[in-house]
This record gives structure tokens, sequence and C-alpha cells, in this order.
């Protein structure tokens, strides 16, 4: 080959290599910005909305970007920066002292969506069932049947699909014709169990065949007085059966009051304190614990979920005081540490979540919706999210950057968080319309969004 020829040879090889680079640059861009559509990722954001980030670790797919939080692409996966769990809307040393003071009257603002995300365990094919976990509900009466659906079936509800993101472009086919990018998302509870009366068991069962439903529980009327010790007895020893295998309690959905079925609840709660198994209070099951206090006093893996009026009479029994709106987070870090540090999550406008150590707030738009029902998705919720975060916080010995690594924390938090997305969702449909089982139906798809977000 003459000179010449060499030379043209080589400025060809220049001209095609340069193309080459740049249809991939090209590629790599609209992958990414394809992903950041799908997954809503933001470019960027400025580092002065959040309080920085001092122990927070990185995502195994995740290269430092600054202060941006950004979308990384290696192989098939993808993965997100973890932006600090605090948010503070301002900044400085009079920025600190004016947040610290504004703390105590309403309490933190939290990520919640990014605390869902890292205690979420993703699909797996190598799972068997049971490992996603397993709730079981205690409540269930003659009158209430509705509620211990709710929360059950809620535990089952907190699933996303896996999907496919196809970007084609007809401008590189000569380069490629597709890109997949295949990204697994979450499961709910693997099973969850119903513990009630037998007038509420078959109606239970016949909401749903998902739900595994124990005819245990006794009411009086049902019970002779000199049966009751017996029927006590096996009452708890059906429900120890199986209370090793539980990763939470729901308790109080659908209780109701009576007085012999109260007594099986609270030595139902004392064994499930003895094998150190989470449990979430709700409905008549605050009932049964602000009149007896010490099935709870102490336990730092109980959780309890009160309303406006629950709320009340919790701080009213244990503070001997009326509620103060006004020091809204101050008396319930003081509730929560009379109480041992049992975790308190304050239903309202804005959600409060105190262990007594740290105070935060979960304050995301939800529904005008006021429907009942919503607290049992939250109950149920709650369970599912605080058994992961403790299986995390076990096995990975994860450190959030976050005052606490409290697995019930962080269960609350992002049950309220989950809850509040799917109301508005559903409310989104079918505006005045809207009925706790159509919010059921949206936590699936809201699982999906928040774990798009950011």
């Amino acid at each position: 080959m003459t000179a010449r020829g060499t030379h043209l040879t080589c400025r060809l090889w220049k001209i095609k290599r340069a193309a080459f680079s740049k249809i991939l640059s090209e590629s790599r861009r609209l992958i990414i910005g394809e992903l950041r559509r799908k997954l809503h990722c933001p470019r960027a954001r400025s580092s002065s909305s959040y309080v920085p980030a001092q122990a927070l670790g990185e995502g195994p797919f995740c290269k430092p970007t600054d202060s941006a939080i950004g979308c990384t692409v290696a192989g098939a996966a993808v993965s997100w920066r973890h932006p600090s769990f605090i948010r503070s809307p301002v900044k400085g040393r009079l920025g600190s002292a004016l947040a610290s003071r504004m703390a105590t009257t309403v309490g933190i603002e939290v990520d919640a969506t990014n605390i869902l995300k890292r205690i979420t365990p993703p699909l797996d094919p190598q799972l068997y069932k049971g490992q996603a976990g397993k709730i079981a509900v205690i409540g269930g009466c003659r009158e209430y049947t509705g509620a211990p659906y709710f929360a059950a079936i809620s535990a089952l509800k907190i699933v996303t699909s896996s999907f496919l993101i196809n970007i084609f472009s007809p401008e590189y086919e000569c380069v490629y014709s597709r890109f997949l990018l295949y990204v697994v998302f979450m499961q709910g509870a693997d099973l969850s169990h119903v513990f009630c009366t037998k007038d509420a068991a078959a109606v239970i069962k016949s909401y749903s065949p998902e739900l595994i439903v124990h005819p245990v529980l006794e009411e009086s009327y049902s019970v002779r007085e000199d049966e009751k010790v017996l029927v006590s007895s096996r009452v708890l020893a059906e429900v120890r059966k199986w209370m090793e295998r539980f990763d939470c309690l729901v308790v109080g959905p659908g209780l109701g009051r009576d007085p012999f079925l109260l007594d099986c609840v609270s030595e139902i709660i004392q064994h499930a304190r003895q094998l150190n198994v989470p449990i979430v209070v709700d409905g008549d099951g605050l009932f049964l614990v602000t009149n007896n206090l010490d099935l709870i006093l102490g336990y730092s893996l109980a959780a309890l979920t009160p309303n406006v009026n629950e709320y009340r009479r919790l701080v009213e029994k244990v503070l001997e005081r009326e509620v103060d709106d006004q020091n809204a987070a101050g008396q319930l870090s003081s509730l929560s540490s009379r109480l041992g540090g049992v975790t308190i999550l304050r239903k309202g406008k804005a959600d409060l979540i105190s262990d007594g150590r740290t105070v935060c707030m979960v304050s995301a738009y939800g529904s005008p919706r006021r429907c009942g029902g919503q607290g049992d998705i939250l109950s149920g919720s709650v369970a599912v999210f605080s058994s992961w975060a403790k299986q995390t916080l076990s096995e990975s010995g994860e450190h959030f950057d976050f005052s606490s690594s409290n697995p019930m924390i962080l269960g609350c938090i992002a049950g309220s968080a989950l809850l509040r997305k799917a109301a508005s969702l559903a409310f989104a449909d079918k505006k005045r319309a809207t009925l706790t089982s159509d919010i059921i139906e949206s936590l699936g798809t809201s699982v999906e969004v928040l774990c798009q977000e950011k």
C-alpha cells in the first residue's frame, strides 16, 4: 500500500472512530434521559435543602457525583444516591437554632421516600414463601369484620411489579437496535394471618382467600363463668403455636371491647413481648393498653398509632393533662418517654412520630376524603415496614443517616408515607366516592411511584 493510501485509510478510520464515539455518547445520553423520565429522578438538587449527610452509605452501583443526586447505570442495575433523611428549610448558625426551636413544636420533616426505599427488600427469585414477612392481625368480632381485613390485606398489597424500559432509535440502527433495562422492585408480606372470633371468621374469609383466618378468639357471651380459665388457656395455646413464625403483630383492628376477649389478648401481647415480636397497636387495642399500660411499658418494639380521640385518652391517662397542640412534638416525646420508649405515631394533618428520643414528621398531602378504615391500612403497612426495617438493620447492620435506627420509627415513617400517597392516588381517581378499598388497590402503584421519585 502506498503512503497516500495508508494516509487515507488512517483518516477514514479516525472519522469512523469519531462517529462511533459520538453515537455511543448519544446512546448513553438517551438511555439516562429515558431513565430519568421513567423514574422521575432529578438531574440535581441543591444541597441547601438538606442537612449534610454524616454517615451516608452509597448504593452498590452508585458513583460520587459532588452534591447532585443522580442515577447511575451499571450493567442492568439502577440505583440512587440517598440524600439525607432530615429536611431543613434553613441553614447556618441562625438557621440551626431556628430549626431546633421549630422541631420542638412541630417535629422534623423526614425524607420518608428514601427511608421506604432502603428498608424494602427487592423481589428475588431465590426467596421462598414467607421470607418477605409474615404478619398476624389480632382482631375481628361479631360487630367488626372490615377492620382486620383491611389491615391484613394491606400487608399483602404492598407490592409493585417489575417493568421493562425499551429504548429504540432508528437514527442509530447501525449501532444498536434495542436497549433493554430490567428493573426489579419490591414485594409485600408473603403471608397474612387473622386471629378473630368464630362469628367473624366466616365473614373475613369470604372477603379474600388470600388471608389465613384462625377462628380461635372467644367473647363473654359464648363462655360460661366456670369455663373462662380453660377457654383462655386454650386460646393462648392456639396462638402460641404460631407466634414464633410471625415477624410482627397488629393488635386491635375490629377487636371490640368485650372484657373476656380483651383479657385473652392481654396474654397474647405478653407472650409476644417474651419472644421479642414487634407489635403495632391500633383501634380497640389502644383502648386495652390505655387501661393497662404495663402491657407495652418499656417495650421498644411496640408502636401505637392513635387518632385524635385515642391520643387524647393516652395523654390524659399517662401525662394527666390536656393535649397541647402548641407544643405537639414536645408533648409527644414526653408521652413516649413516660411509656419507656414506645414508638407513637400521632395521626393528623401531619403525622408526628416519636420514640422519646427523636420526633419526626410526615406531612405529604394525602386526601381530603376521610373514609373509615384508613387507620387499619396504616397499621398493616407499619407492621410490614417495621419488620423489614428490623430485618435490614439486623442482617446488614446498615446505619441510617437519621437520628434513630429504631425499626418501629422507620416502619411508621414508611407506612405513613405510603398511606398518604395511596390516598392521594385513590382520591385523584374516585374523588368524593373514594372508599378504603380504593386506597388499598392503590397501595402497589403508590410503592412504585414512591420508589421512582428522586
